[in-house]
């Protein structure tokens, strides 16, 4: 890996390669790809009924409100009124930041049930085409998968493609949580893969926590795998600017602001889902003690600094990932700035030498897998650095329950 090249003659030459990169996208993918996405309206409608109720004659609280105060208001019942609540308004609640967990993860399975039956109908509806039944009998499998015994959904929303968010492990007791933030492509059919499992947010999720608990045996740990916001469809022109990263930023940030405890959080973010993570940076709340990244095609910055984090800003990239061929720069809006792993750019390189590929960075048995675990466990001196003279580890603790330097 070099470090940038600042000559004009090579921004010039990178600017047009970038242009070219979107005529090509463009050509291909059409404009279409700047579509408006539809609002959640199953979603709007669950929340404008709770809007428009009450209990004991006394108006519910915005579900705007913050999350402490609506995690007051949720303390303040018995648990046969907030499971009232939860059966009323299955969705509202499902997705409310500041609601209790576990009353999240009813509320979400009732969602999942009644999501269910609508996309079994559909699949015997003759006025569908066969390609909307099948959809419709897809979108009926993976709710029913969502629905197992013992999966925690924390966020769900059956409308256009689908959001979704899962937990693993017990986040109201965690020491340490970590989010995955995934990139394009991401939504409700491919939250979850039997084919390259680990390619996909469940996958990903469940690798970094059964490699965090074997990191950090003693430490009590949580992973969120969030697909919980409108990913860009493929590598069109979503995918090339910030607009899909700024609308994940708001979603992603209100989780952060409501998870319970105090807990230090570690960010993963992969492929576009760093540029969510770069977008949100400033303002993700300050236990977010760090921030790694893999496969990044850039976080809108052109330095780690300029994050504006308190938050430690890790990076890594296989050297067999297409990523690094796109250009590093932001034109326009088009592209997403500097390399995150450049030496330029100020992050802490990880080794990532065995992940095989933009898509593997999280294959159990892997180097970079392992890597992502010590930080999530904060076990910071066990992590191996991209470059031996690389001071990565550098003013870092070590213990692996460590919170903020």
């Amino acid at each position: 890996m070099t470090s940038f090249d600042t000559s004009p003659q090579l921004n010039v030459w990178r600017a047009l390669l970038a242009l070219s990169v979107v005529f090509v996208m463009l050509a291909t993918t059409g404009w279409t790809a700047l579509r408006t996405h539809r609002e959640s309206t199953a979603l709007q409608a669950s929340l404008a009924k709770w809007e428009h109720g009450s209990i004991h004659g006394l108006h519910l609280p915005d579900p705007d409100s913050s999350p402490a105060r609506l995690a007051h208001f949720f303390t303040s019942l018995t648990p046969h009124e907030r499971d009232h609540l939860a059966h009323r308004y299955p969705l509202a609640v499902g997705n409310m930041n500041g609601a209790p967990v576990s009353l999240r993860y009813r509320a979400n399975r009732i969602a999942l049930e009644q999501a269910r039956k609508v996309e079994k109908k559909r699949m015997h509806d003759s006025r569908l085409s066969t390609a909307g039944q099948q959809d419709a009998g897809r979108r009926m499998h993976r709710y029913e998968a969502l629905m197992h015994p013992g999966r925690q959904i924390l966020a769900f929303d059956p409308e256009g493609s689908g959001r979704v968010a899962e937990v693993f492990g017990n986040l109201t007791r965690a020491e340490r949580i970590s989010v995955v933030v995934p990139g394009v492509d991401t939504d409700l059919l491919t939250f979850q893969k039997t084919n390259r499992k680990y390619s996909a947010t469940v996958g990903m999720a469940e690798a970094l926590y059964a490699a965090e608990q074997t990191q950090g045996p003693t430490t009590r740990t949580a992973v969120i795998a969030w697909a919980d916001y409108t990913a860009p469809d493929g590598l069109g022109v979503d995918a090339a600017t910030g607009l899909r990263a700024a609308e994940g930023a708001v979603r992603l940030n209100a989780l952060l602001d409501a998870l319970p405890g105090r807990a230090p959080v570690s960010m993963f973010c992969h492929s576009y889902g760093s540029v969510v993570c770069g977008v949100a940076a400033h303002d993700m709340p300050r236990r977010v003690a760090d921030i790694a990244v893999a496969a990044s095609p850039g976080m809108r910055v052109t330095k780690a600094s300029r994050l504006d984090t308190s938050a430690r800003v890790w990076a890594m990239r296989d050297a067999t990932d297409w990523v690094q061929d796109v250009p590093y720069l932001e034109l326009g809006g088009l592209g997403h700035g500097a390399d995150p792993v450049s030496s330029a750019f100020g992050a802490r390189v990880l080794s990532a030498q065995d992940a095989q590929g933009h898509a593997g960075y999280f294959q159990p048995g892997t180097d970079s897998l392992r890597n992502l675990a010590y930080v999530g466990v904060g076990a910071y001196d066990e992590v191996t650095c991209a470059r031996e003279n690389d001071a990565c580890r550098a003013g870092l603790p070590g213990t692996t329950t460590a919170g903020r330097a």
